[in-house]
């Protein structure tokens, strides 16, 4: 159906807080009709696949490749998840800089290398919100730098298994996607 069948009537913001702002269209509807469309509207995000050579890790013992996952509390769903880091683009970052930027303010580690995987809108009937998945090898020791409200325990997980244990309960849209996206293009 083409866009030009859908009139904007109105765009009002309802509310505005330091993490987003939500509101509603008012849409004239291709049958003439008109209804209020409810959005919120959040920045850029990325969240990083960073595969870690096992000998990098202060305990390292040499079993081969790992991801870097952050263990972390969501208050908003009053959960424990086991993540991959993830955060806020900042202004004028792309991407792979702000995935290199969160996963080392997050677990420590600067990776040598990122890419690009995907670029992709979530949850498009509620949202206005682009995410990104980059993947980032060749890490080193860097400075971890948390912010004020983030309790995050880093833990690993051995490449293999990464995937099987990103499904167990509870599970995150974020985490599955990216995986999925990174053994699709055959770097897990």
């Amino acid at each position: 159906m083409p866009d030009d069948e859908w009139e904007l009537l109105e765009e009002a913001t309802e509310y505005d807080t330091p993490w987003y702002e939500g509101g509603y269209d008012r849409l004239r509807q291709p049958d003439g009709s008109e209804k209020r469309y409810y959005w919120a509207d959040l920045p850029p995000a990325v969240v990083v696949v960073a595969r870690i050579d096992a000998d990098v890790l202060e305990d390292g013992d040499g079993d081969g490749d790992r991801l870097l996952f952050v263990e972390q509390y969501r208050p908003t769903i009053r959960e424990t998840h086991l993540e991959l880091p993830a955060g806020i683009v900042e202004d004028d970052e792309s991407y792979t800089t702000a995935a290199a930027r969160e996963l080392e303010e997050e677990t420590g580690f600067r990776p040598s290398s990122t890419a690009l995987l995907q670029e992709y809108a979530v949850a498009t009937g509620v949202l206005r919100h682009d995410r990104a998945v980059v993947y980032a090898e060749g890490l080193e020791p860097g400075e971890r730098e948390l912010d004020n409200n983030e309790f995050l325990e880093v833990r690993t997980v051995p490449v293999a298994e990464a995937l099987e244990r990103a499904r167990e309960q509870p599970a995150n849209d974020s985490t599955l996607t990216a995986l999925l996206l990174a053994k699709e293009d055959g770097l897990l």
